[in-house]
C-alpha cells in the first residue's frame, strides 16, 4: 500500500517531543502532544487534589510544554499561529486518539523499560497501516519490541532527531529487522521534502552514527586537554572555525547540549559495549571525571547558567579552570597557526594549516584530529558500511564542515597515516590495506560523478545524488555550468533555459556592489537576448547551517561611509539609483525572475528579493528592512514596497480607514520586530505574498526556485508596467503617526534620532500633508527615499552608527 502522513503524534513532551511536535505544525500536520498525567508532587495541593476528574490538571506537562514552545526564542514554530494544529493530551485518558494518526513518534524518557511499556500499550490503539518509530538517541530499536507481533515490528523503526529539531538538518533512520522497505523509503522521503531533513542510515548500536562518533569526539577532546595541560577556552579557540567546526568549539558545545545530556550518551556507549567491540570503551566510563564533577555539582552548561562557561557579575564570560574548578576571565588564543588558518575560506586548507603547524594549537589540533580520524574508520562497519554515511552524520548533525574522511583526504591520507605510525598510533589495518592498492583518498572525482570508497569491496561506488539538489559552491568549484564569472559572483546555465545568478562573496555577506548587480544586469540582459527565458536568483550552499547561510545582507555600507565623509552625495546617490533601476528592471524586465532567499536577507538583500516576480523561501529566513538600525531607510525600493504593499489586496475605493494599513507598512519598515524567523513569518509581515513559495528543504529550493521559473517563462509573460495608482493615507494618518511617534519616544521606546526617521518614513508612507486616496507612483517613491536617505547620510547619528557597527560589530541606538 501507499503510506502517507496526514495526521502524528508525538508520545513525551518534553523539549525534543514539544520541538518535533513543532516542526509537523509548522510543515501543516496536525499533530496530538501527549505526556504522562503529572505526579502529586509535580502539582500544587489544590491541582492535585484535582487531578482524579480536572482535564486541565491531568493534561499539564503537554499543555506547559506547549505554552513554552510557543515563547521559546529558538523559535520551534515558523509561526506561533501553527501552535493552533497542536492538541495536548495524556497517556492515561487520550492514547485513543492514536487511531486516527498515520504517524505515532515516541519520545520519552531514555529508560528502555518506559519505552517497551509504553509501546505495549501503543500497539493496542493504533490503526493497522500507522506507522511508529523511536526518537531515541542510542537505546537499541529491536530491544524496545522484542515483546511485540511482527506486525508492529513491520511498522516500527527509529527516526532520532537531532535537537533543536527545526535546526538541526540531521535525522537517523534506525530499521528494525523487520520493517518494511517501502516504510524506511516513505519517512526518508518525507523527512526530505516535508521537513527539510538530511536522512542518514544507521545500524542498531548503541548511539548509532553521529553520536557515537561526537561524543566520542567530545570524550577524547575533554581527557586529551587534561593530558597536554590545556585550558578549556584554549581548546576551544583550536577546535572551532580553524578546524572546519562551529564556532562554539568542543566545550562551548557541550555546554549546549547539557552536561547532563553528554554525561548519559556516553555512559550508554560505555554500558552497551565491550572493549572487544571499541578499542576506546574506557574513555566513554564518567565516573570519577571532570564531567562527573560538573554534573554532581548541577553545573550542566546553559540551561543551568553555567557549565564549562558562565557570565560573570559584570556580564562578562567567564571560563572553567579544571585545575581549581574556579572560573576565571576567558581569553583569546593567538598562535601562528590559527592566524594562518583564518586566511583562507576553504575548510580543508584550513585544517590542513592547522595540524602542520608546529606551535602550541598546531600540536593539539593534529592530536584531536588524528585520534577521531583512527576512531572513526575503526567503526566501520560497526555503526555504518559506508564513510558517507559518517561523514554526512558529522556535517548535517554535528554543524562540521567536513566530515572525518573529508577531513582525512584534505590533510592527505598517505601523509598522515605516515606520521600517526611514526608517532606510534596504531592506524587501522582497512586503511594500510587502502593504500596498500595505490587508493590514496576516500573520495574521488570522475566524469559521471562523485564516489565514495567501500572497504568491504576494496573498490569506489557512485554517490547517488538526488539530481534535484543544485549544489553552487560545488559548481563553482568544480567550474560547472558557469556562463560567466563577474568578481566573486556567478552566473550559471542551470539547464531548460534558466540563468542563475548566485552571490559568492561571503566574506563580505555578499553586500551589494558593483560586481553583484553588474551579475544581475548581465543575467537579465542575456534573458532579453533570448539566451534564457528566467532568471533565478540564489545562492544557497548546501551543508551550511540556517545561521550560516547569507542570501544578501544589504549594501557596501563601508563604501557608502566612506563616500558620506568625503561629500561625495552625486556617487552615494548615483550608487543608490542603480540599486533602484536594478530591482525596477528586475520587476518590470521582459524576462521573469525568480528569487530565491535563505538564512540572511537583510536591507538590500530584502529589497532585491521583493522585487522578483516570484519569491522562493527557504523556511529558514531570517529577511527583514533593518535600516533605521543604522540611521537610515531602505532606499533600494524598500520604503516603496512597503507603500506599494501598504493596501494590497484590498478593493478599489473601499477603505474607509488608511491608518491600520499605515501602521503595517511602518512596521514593515522598523526593527527589530520586522526581521522573520522564518520563511511564514517574512509573510505574515509583508515580505511575501500568497503567490509566494515556502520551501522547507535547503537541498531543493533552488530546484524548485527553477521549477518556479520553467512556469513563469513557458507561457506568456506580462510583466506589466510600474504602478502609477498607489494609493497614499493622508495628512490624518501622518499625524497620528507623528503623535505615535513622539508617545513612543516620550516612554523611551526609541531614541530622539530614531523618532525623527520614524517622522520621515511616516511623511513617504501617507504622503504628508495631502488627503486620503492620494494617488502617486513608484517612482515618486522612489525618488523620495532616495532623497531622505541621502540627507540622513550627511547626519552625523548616522555615521556615527555606521562606524561603530564597523569597528565593534554592534548597534548603538544615538
Amino acid at each position: 500500500m501507499a503510506y502517507e502522513i496526514k495526521k502524528a503524534a508525538v508520545l513525551g513532551a518534553g523539549v525534543m517531543g514539544s520541538g518535533i511536535a513543532a516542526q509537523l505544525a509548522s510543515v501543516g500536520i496536525p499533530c496530538y502532544l501527549l505526556d504522562i498525567v503529572p505526579f502529586d508532587n509535580m502539582l500544587s495541593e489544590k491541582e492535585a487534589a484535582r487531578k482524579a476528574t480536572d482535564k486541565k490538571v491531568r493534561n499539564k506537562l503537554a499543555d506547559s510544554a506547549l505554552k513554552m514552545a510557543i515563547k521559546d526564542k529558538q523559535f520551534p514554530f515558523y509561526s506561533k499561529k501553527d501552535a493552533a494544529l497542536i492538541t495536548t493530551g495524556n497517556f492515561e485518558d487520550d492514547l485513543g486518539v492514536l487511531a486516527e494518526c498515520d504517524w505515532v513518534i515516541e519520545v520519552v524518557i531514555e529508560r528502555l523499560d518506559i519505552k517497551k511499556e509504553l509501546l505495549e500499550k501503543v500497539s493496542k490503539e493504533i490503526g493497522p497501516d500507522a506507522i511508529v518509530t523511536t526518537n531515541t538517541s542510542g537505546i537499541s530499536v529491536s530491544a524496545m519490541t522484542d515483546h511485540l507481533s511482527d506486525d508492529f515490528c513491520s511498522r516500527f523503526l527509529g527516526t532520532h532527531f537531532f535537537n533543536p529539531p527545526r535546526w538541526m538538518k540531521l535525522v537517523e533512520i534506525i530499521p528494525h529487522p523487520k520493517t518494511k522497505p517501502e516504510i524506511i523509503e516513505m519517512l526518508a522521503t518525507f523527512m526530505t521534502e516535508k521537513l527539510g531533513k538530511g536522512v542518514i542510515y544507521a545500524k542498531d548500536t548503541p548511539n548509532f552514527i553521529a553520536n557515537r562518533i561526537g561524543v566520542y569526539g567530545m570524550m577524547g577532546t575533554f581527557k586529551l586537554m587534561e593530558e597536554m595541560d590545556y585550558r578549556i577556552d584554549e581548546v576551544d579557540s583550536i577546535l572551532g572555525q580553524p578546524m572546519g567546526r562551529p564556532k562554539t568549539g568542543s566545550f562551548k558545545t557541550a555546554d549546549l547540549v547539557g552536561l547532563d545530556t553528554l554525561k548519559h550518551v556516553s555512559e550508554t556507549v560505555f554500558d552497551n559495549v565491550t572493549p572487544d567491540q571499541d578499542e576506546q570503551h574506557a574513555l566513554f566510563d564518567t565516573k570519577g571525571t571532570l564531567l562527573e564533577k560538573m554534573v554532581e555539582k548541577n553545573w550542566l552548561g546553559n540551561k543551568t547558567k553555567g557549565g564549562f562557561y558562565k557570565k560573570g557579575p559584570k556580564k562578562e564570560r567567564l571560563v572553567l579552570d579544571w585545575k581549581t574548578m574556579d572560573f576565571i576571565p576567558q581569553e583569546r588564543m593567538k598562535t601562528d597557526s590559527i592566524k594562518a588558518a583564518k586566511k583562507t575560506d576553504d575548510p580543508g586548507k584550513r585544517i590542513k594549516k592547522m595540524v602542520e603547524f608546529d606551535d602550541r594549537a598546531g600540536a593539539f589540533a593534529w592530536k584531536a584530529c588524528a585520534d577521531g580520524l583512527v576512531y572513526a574508520a575503526n567503526r566501520i562497519p560497526e555503526i555504518s558500511d559506508s564513510v558517507l554515511q559518517v561523514d554526512r552524520g558529522m556535517k548535517w548533525g554535528f554543524n562540521q564542515a567536513l566530515g572525518p574522511f573529508e577531513v582525512w583526504d584534505a590533510i592527505g591520507v598517505k601523509e598522515s597515516t605516515e606520521r600517526m605510525k611514526s608517532e606510534g598510533m596504531a592506524v587501522p589495518d582497512k586503511v594500510e590495506k587502502m593504500l596498500a592498492a595505490g587508493q590514496e583518498s576516500f573520495y574521488v572525482e570522475k566524469e559521471d560523478g562523485r564516489y565514495y570508497y567501500d572497504f568491504a569491496e576494496g573498490t569506489y561506488r557512485l554517490i547517488e545524488e538526488d539530481p534535484r539538489i543544485i549544489d553552487v559552491a560545488e559548481w563553482a568549484k568544480a567550474e560547472k555550468n558557469i556562463v560567466e564569472r563577474i568578481g566573486d559572483h556567478y552566473i550559471f546555465d542551470a539547464g531548460d533555459g534558466i540563468a542563475l545568478v548566485s552571490f559568492h562573496n561571503e566574506g563580505q555577506m555578499n553586500a551589494i556592489d558593483d560586481d553583484l548587480m553588474n551579475a544581475i544586469e548581465k543575467a537579465l540582459d542575456l534573458g532579453e537576448k533570448g539566451d534564457f527565458r528566467a532568471v533565478v536568483l540564489g545562492n544557497n550552499k548546501l551543508n551550511q547551517t540556517p545561521m550560516d547561510k547569507v542570501f544578501c545582507a544589504g549594501a557596501n555600507i563601508m563604501m557608502l561611509l566612506m563616500l558620506a565623509q568625503q561629500e561625495q552625495w552625486d556617487m552615494i546617490d548615483f550608487a543608490v539609483k542603480k540599486l533602484q533601476d536594478l530591482n525596477m528592471r528586475m520587476r518590470y524586465g521582459p524576462v521573469p525572475v525568480v528569487t530565491a532567499p535563505a538564512g540572511k536577507a537583510l536591507g538590500g538583500g530584502a529589497e532585491i528579493t521583493m522585487h522578483g516576480d516570484r519569491i522562493v523561501a527557504a523556511a529558514d529566513l531570517f529577511m527583514g528592512l533593518v535600516e533605521m538600525g543604522l540611521g537610515l531607510i531602505p532606499a533600494g525600493g524598500g520604503t516603496k514596497e512597503a507603500t506599494r504593499r501598504m493596501t494590497h489586496g484590498a478593493p478599489d475605493g473601499v477603505i474607509e480607514d488608511y491608518l491600520p494599513y499605515a501602521k503595517k507598512a511602518l512596521m514593515m519598515l522598523s526593527p527589530p520586530q520586522n526581521i522573520s524567523n522564518s520563511g511564514k513569518s517574512a509573510w505574515e509581515i509583508g515580505y511575501l505574498t500568497r503567490e509566494d513559495v515556502i520551501v522547507p528543504s535547503h537541498d531543493l529550493q533552488l530546484w524548485i526556485a527553477k521549477q518556479v521559473a520553467v512556469s513563469l517563462g513557458s507561457g506568456y509573460y506580462d510583466p506589466g508596467k510600474p504602478r502609477e495608482d498607489i494609493p497614499l493615507a493622508g495628512k490624518d494618518v501622518y499625524a497620528a503617526m507623528q503623535v505615535f511617534a513622539h508617545g513612543m519616544k516620550n516612554a523611551g521606546h526609541v531614541t530622539e534620532y530614531e523618532a525623527k526617521i520614524v517622522g520621515m518614513l511616516a511623511k513617504i508612507v501617507t504622503g504628508g500633508d495631502v488627503v486620503s486616496g492620494t494617488l502617486t507612483s513608484e517612482q515618486a517613491l522612489l525618488d523620495q527615499e532616495r532623497e531622505v536617505f541621502l540627507s540622513l547620510m550627511g547626519e552625523e547619528k548616522t555615521q556615527e552608527r555606521i562606524r561603530v557597527f564597523l569597528m565593534e560589530k554592534r548597534m548603538i541606538r544615538n
